[in-house]
């Protein structure tokens, strides 16, 4: 018997030798085949294998290697590599029909698993409630596809958790009728976790609390967990932050070998550390940043050439200095990717003696810094450039509003700041120029409006007030970007391995459905399938002036991939680069010190002073592998902070709306569902749903290429971008949920429903589209069907139809949903002061 030909009779398939046999060897002494290699020869034999078969078939011999195949086909099976049968064999998963993925929960008690590579949600897997018992959001599972099917979508069965979710589970904790347990403050996890008395932690009713769950639970018993930190009362200034941090897992405490290794930091710069470098102390550089900016990255300086053009001069914060690969702070800097903004509190990439000291370019004090020097010809193209190590001292700490009030000719700032007046002046004109270059390019500019919350003492929200964006702001964001530009290219062009900063090519399916959108609003979109940023920017022109054109700009955004860091360049779409990399930020931003590294280690090498992979002042050569992980690793950490502060935004606007319930305010249809549609009010730019139950009596059909829902009796339509007032009827703090009322009931309709009708059904056939879903309002025992994917909630959680009550012997997901209820109703309402 040859030692690799399999000795069941039903075997067909034959096997070579393993190709990792070497690596086994080295990995153990008693070494059976690879993983590789097992999966391999699963695959030929075309059928499922028992332990003493694959034993015998492998060639092996002996306890110790039935042992250690014993334990590798365990562990394969555990990591969802292999299915162990109920006849007790071992099958590979996608010949078992089976699907990876991992659990989307839903507050109702079910939820789906969303398979490995999907994007969209048309492919997920509906898992019962019945099925949720002992998994919940974020576990990653293998599950096999039923025959039962749930408005279209397969159902599932579970068949093993691969990895339970890591994330901490943070909730409210009540006591009732002796039992503790815990409501989690994310909606998608519905289960109620209880907790031993020995478990409490110290915890009171209502607190706030971060638990690790110990049992998983069964068919007949609840999830158990253990309180690991209480946070406190549920209302205090703050909690939201805090919440956001635990269930994110944004690191915030400093580990003891960071604190040790900046101990011994003063506030001066080491005059050790100054030799050496260019001396720029004299150069007029200035700081210009928000009112509020507590570390400074960038200063800049710019003069006219005499030939023609400009000479600019952008300094960096040499952040690479004082943080060295492979030391306690690099470490923490990478699990950190960035700092993250709430609106009340920083969590930062760097300590503060860094951030805010060292490394910060503060006025009037002597700092390091990496600087880009180029130059701008007068049609306003990078003409060249170059980068070294300096040392600045800058000449004034100036703010967008004070920079644009000096644009604008007031006296007092200009006599204030008379020496920087002129540069400031010659920044200006070249930015002029730089915006006609950028135009003509074909630079997506985006004019959204953002907003910022006004705290007052007791840390509440005052106001809401949108953020102005004047000359100054774009100012330093062209020099920035010029900045990133030319040290992308210089680390491109050198080969050098380094993070770029890249925005693909919108998907075809996502551009197809833009492009039916346009066209109900008589806007077209050039470029066919491959359209150029330069047909972006020509539509952007195209509704410069119209009411909607933000909400436009929401669909085109929409319509867009996220912009990701990756080792591979492939260009940035959205402003129209053929290549571009993050240099200007390194104190909140970890690709910045790996591209800092990166052009001190080509300096160093291109002056013949270094032949090793890191430089005296801390440059360092990367690999390309390396630059793989940390692309990973930094776009995850970008997503990380950007889902926290958007949640603890939403949070922040419930608890504000919640003193205006019974208010009546204009608003902007901002999106439309199945199930209704959400308004954008005018002044406050928050968002609220009018669910379809509101509206007047009547069946509505829902157009998703029209993005609007049509009356079939009234011919009332309701779409994207009409203008409506409603009234604030609740807000749900649990949620984030805010939800209004129409209050414009003498609205005239805007077209007849058959005319809508016939036009919605003529769109639809033209995008080849699903049927449209018909939904209606006000009539019992039908539940709506929307036909495109749900709008999320500000807590990810997808918002469907009105659900019809449920009888009073409550059982599974309806009691869980009734203790969230009573939950709900002990909270304290929030301080009008």
């Amino acid at each position: 018997m040859s030692k690799n030909t399999p000795t069941s009779e039903n075997t067909t398939a034959t096997t070579t030798v393993d190709p990792f046999a070497d690596r086994e060897s080295k990995n153990y002494d008693n070494p059976v085949p690879s993983r590789e290699f097992i999966i391999s020869f699963l695959t030929d034999a075309n059928i499922p294998m028992n332990r003493n078969d694959l034993f015998e078939a492998l060639g092996l011999a002996g306890e110790e290697q039935y042992e250690g195949l014993r334990r590798r086909l365990r562990a394969m099976e555990r990591d969802g590599q292999l299915i162990f049968t109920r006849r007790q064999c071992y099958a590979l998963p996608e010949k078992m029909e089976l699907i990876k993925g991992y659990v989307i929960g839903h507050k109702d008690g079910h939820g789906w698993v969303r398979p490995d590579g999907s994007v969209g949600k048309d492919n997920d897997i509906v898992l019962p409630h019945h099925q949720m018992k002992t998994i919940m959001h974020g576990d990653y599972v293998l599950v096999q596809p039923t025959d039962n099917s749930k408005r279209g979508r397969r159902e599932g069965r579970l068949v093993r958790v691969l990895e339970e979710r890591k994330t901490p589970l943070v909730g409210r904790f009540f006591l009732e009728y002796g039992h503790s347990y815990v409501v989690a403050d994310d909606s998608r996890i519905s289960h109620d976790i209880q907790i031993p008395t020995e478990h409490k932690g110290g915890a009171r009713m209502g607190n706030v609390v971060v638990i690790e769950i110990t049992d998983r639970g069964g068919r007949s018993r609840n999830m158990m967990g253990k309180v690991t930190e209480v946070l406190g009362e549920n209302m205090a200034p703050g909690m939201e932050t805090q919440i956001a941090i635990r269930t994110h897992q944004i690191p915030q405490e400093w580990p003891e070998a960071v604190d040790k290794q900046i101990e011994n930091l003063g506030e001066h710069v080491p005059e050790e550390a100054k030799e050496g470098r260019v001396d720029l102390r004299k150069l007029p550089l200035v700081t210009i940043d928000g009112e509020d900016a507590r570390d400074f990255d960038d200063a800049v300086y710019c003069e006219a050439k005499k030939g023609g053009g400009w000479r600019l001069w952008v300094a960096i914060a040499d952040v690479s200095y004082y943080v060295r690969p492979d030391t306690a702070l690099d470490k923490e800097a990478i699990n950190r990717g960035n700092s993250v903004y709430f609106p009340s509190q920083v969590v930062p990439m760097l300590p503060e003696v860094l951030s805010n000291g060292l490394c910060s370019l503060n006025p009037q004090v002597d700092r390091l810094c990496m600087v880009c020097e180029m130059t701008i010809s007068d049609k306003g193209k990078l003409s060249g450039y170059k980068h070294y190590e300096a040392v600045m001292n800058s000449h004034a700490r100036l703010t967008y509003n004070k920079v644009g009030a000096i644009l604008d000719g007031n006296e007092e700032l200009r006599e204030r700041y008379e020496p920087e007046v002129p540069h400031l002046e010659e920044l200006h004109k070249m930015y002029k120029v730089l915006k006609k270059t950028r135009d003509e390019r074909g630079a997506i500019e985006f004019e959204t409006v953002e907003t910022k919350f006004i705290f007052n003492a007791d840390r509440k929200i005052d106001r809401i007030e949108p953020v102005i964006r004047n000359d100054a702001h774009k100012i330093i964001e062209e020099c920035m970007i010029l900045a990133n530009i030319a040290s992308a290219s210089y680390v491109e062009k050198a080969k050098e391995p380094a993070l770029y900063r890249v925005h693909e090519t919108p998907g075809e399916e996502r551009l197809m459905g833009f492009k039916s959108f346009l066209s109900e609003l008589g806007l077209t979109l050039e470029g066919g399938l491959s359209p150029s940023p330069v047909d972006y920017a020509q539509l952007m022109q195209q509704i410069n002036e119209r009411e909607d054109r933000e909400l436009i700009q929401t669909m085109l955004l929409r319509s867009m991939k996220q912009a990701v860091y990756n080792a591979d360049n492939a260009g940035h779409f959205g402003l129209a680069l053929k290549r571009y990399a993050h240099f200007t930020s390194p104190i909140r931003r970890y690709p910045d010190l790996l591209l800092h590294r990166a052009i001190k280690y080509l300096i160093a090498k291109e002056g013949g002073r270094n032949s090793e992979r890191w430089t005296p002042t801390g440059g360092y050569h990367y690999t390309f592998d390396d630059m793989d992980f940390y692309g990973e690793q930094c776009s995850m950490t970008e997503r990380r902070a950007d889902d926290a502060t958007r949640e603890v935004n939403d949070w922040l606007k419930c608890e504000y709306m919640q003193d205006h319930v019974g208010e009546v305010m204009d608003g902007v249809i901002a999106n439309v569902t199945g199930f209704g549609f959400f308004v954008r009010l005018t002044e406050l730019h928050i968002d609220g749903l009018v669910h379809i139950s509101a509206l007047a009596n009547d069946y509505y059909q829902f157009d998703a290429v029209g993005q609007r829902l049509v009356g079939e009796s009234s011919g009332n339509i309701y779409r994207l971008g009409d203008s409506v007032k409603v009234k604030v009827s609740a807000v749900n703090l649990e949620t984030r949920q805010i939800d209004f009322d129409l209050e414009d009931t003498d609205r005239q309709p805007r077209g007849k429903g058959k005319t809508a009708k016939k036009r919605a059904a003529e769109a639809m056939k033209k995008a080849k589209s699903k049927k449209r879903s018909v939904v209606k309002s006000n009539k019992p025992g039908v539940s709506a069907k929307p036909m495109v994917e749900p709008t999320k909630r500000p807590d990810g959680s997808s918002e469907g139809p009105a659900k019809k009550k449920k009888p009073a012997n409550k059982t599974g997901a309806a009691k869980a949903r009734a203790k969230k209820k009573r939950a709900a109703s002990r909270k304290p309402k929030a301080d009008k002061s």
